[in-house]
């Protein structure tokens, strides 16, 4: 049998996976996947937290112990809004890549800058 705290160590080194992947990778796509590969560490941890071993469902009887569903009800609720956060920010990156040509974080702040400069050095406009 596995022991809970294998469920720790995999879910502290999938976190520090993600953490890796959004920090260190200039690629947008990328770094979205890093950004599930933590949430799906959040949800590992909150579910090895709250199990229970031999637990039944605290709905059939009154027999002890009970699993505690507020866990799994804050983890389907933390999926459903990852996935929300998922799609927002790939449409995000389309909207990047439509206006930039690139998914290269590095490319797309110099192309920011040089905008920035470019409209700083032509008199920018009126400053009303």
């Amino acid at each position: 049998m596995i022991e809970a705290y294998h469920y720790y160590f995999t879910s502290f080194a999938l976190f520090l996976i993600g953490l890796y992947m959004m920090i260190d990778n200039p690629n947008l796509i990328k770094k979205i996947i890093g950004l599930n590969f933590a949430q799906i560490a959040v949800y590992l941890m909150l579910v090895t937290i709250g199990y229970v071993d031999g637990a039944t469902a605290p709905i059939i009887g009154f027999e002890e112990p009970h699993a505690n569903p507020l866990v799994h009800v804050l983890v389907l609720t933390a999926i459903v809004v990852g996935v929300a956060l998922t799609a927002l920010a790939l449409a995000l990156v389309i909207r990047l890549y439509a206006e930039f040509g690139t998914l290269d974080t590095r490319e797309i702040e110099a192309a920011i800058a040089a905008d920035d400069t470019t409209s700083a050095n032509s008199g920018g406009g009126d400053d009303d």
